[in-house]
């Protein structure tokens, strides 16, 4: 069962202030709140490669995106989308091609499968999914990335331990070199990436 599933409805979200008046009036359950939406943007076009089965290309030319804390959604303006929860988005960054920039995604569409990390199967191309994410207004790049970096730090690896993280606190850093590009220099596409490092405390959740 692939990561990346269809849906014909926006899964139930609450906005950050309807999270904090729910919360102040002590809830029987904090398990029923809905997650929260930190981005919403209109007039959005996807690409996916390879497609998402049944998913047209007139599908995937226009619709909203919502950046919710336990899934990224595109909801098509046809009346079908899709869902991909955070630990399936490998890495996701701000492309800049000529074509025009965009939120580059690597969904890693074997996620949360028995056995699917140790499977040499599993190397295979047909394992990982390419998604582009358009929007109509390039300026709301920034705010798409940074919401998705804020809900992909609410859900860590599960594979990496503690003491992978300790061996990363002690790193030599001078085995490290320091980018220090000339004017006009800018780092490649895959400089400001998510992949699993984003550091929990970077945010305020709420």
């Amino acid at each position: 069962m692939v990561s990346t599933t269809l849906i014909s409805s926006v899964p139930q979200y609450v906005s950050a202030e309807e999270h904090r008046n729910i919360v102040g009036s002590t809830p029987t359950s904090f398990n029923d709140i809905p997650p929260v939406l930190r981005h919403k943007e209109d007039n959005v076009r996807v690409m996916l490669d390879p497609p998402l089965h049944t998913f047209t290309e007139q599908d995937c030319a226009n619709g909203t995106l919502f950046v919710i804390e336990n899934a990224l959604v595109f909801m098509s303006s046809t009346g079908v989308g899709f869902q991909v929860p955070y630990p399936a988005i490998t890495l996701h960054a701000i492309a800049r091609p000529e074509s025009g920039p965009s939120i580059y995604c690597q969904l890693d569409e074997l996620t949360g499968e028995p056995g699917a990390a140790e499977s040499p199967e599993n190397d295979e191309a047909s394992d990982m999914r390419e998604l582009s994410i358009i929007p109509s207004n390039p300026a709301s790049l920034e705010l798409i990335f940074e919401a998705m970096s804020l809900c992909a730090s609410l859900h860590p690896d599960p594979n990496v331990s503690d003491d992978d993280d300790l061996d990363e606190a002690f790193m030599d850093e001078s085995a490290f070199e320091t980018f220090t590009g000339e004017e006009g220099d800018e780092l490649s596409e895959v400089g400001r990436v998510r992949s699993d490092f984003v550091n929990n405390s970077r945010y305020a959740p709420y």
